[in-house]
């Protein structure tokens, strides 16, 4: 039997066939705490111990808009940084592809209008190319 919180390693190209786009940077992921003036504490991963850090990103492939972005979650010692350029300077918009890829199933939505979803998690980045194609895929389809 799975347990809840299972998480499963999936493939990047299986994920997000047309790739992924990261709007704006990583940051860390801090505790809610409803107290404004005590300090900030950041997020750990409860299956690894690490530093939980999130970056909003959209997926291409995503026909519903209202689930084609998302907050991505990341397990790392110290903030992930990609390792691709932005698609126009200064607009912090760049295609991005994940190591250590997990998804774990949840239900989410409200009400009668509850749909299974997907918790993203990565260890970090891998190189990808513009237009969201990997160096990997590419020689593939060569």
């Amino acid at each position: 039997m799975l347990e809840r919180g299972t998480r499963f390693p999936t493939p990047f190209e299986v994920a997000f066939p047309k790739g992924l786009l990261q709007n704006g940077s990583v940051v860390p992921d801090y505790e809610y705490n409803p107290n404004k003036n005590a300090p900030k504490v950041q997020k750990r991963d409860e299956a690894t111990g690490l530093l939980q850090w999130k970056a909003n990103v959209t997926d291409p492939s995503e026909t519903n808009a209202k689930r084609a972005s998302f907050a991505l979650l990341f397990t790392a010692a110290v903030q992930p940084v990609p390792e691709t350029p932005e698609l126009a300077a200064g607009t912090d918009i760049r295609f991005i592809e994940l190591d250590g890829l997990t998804a774990e199933p949840r239900v989410m939505g409200q009400g009668e209008f509850k749909y299974l979803g997907y918790i993203f998690r990565a260890e970090g980045y891998r190189p990808a190319v513009a237009g969201g194609k990997s160096a990997s895929r590419s020689d593939k389809a060569a």
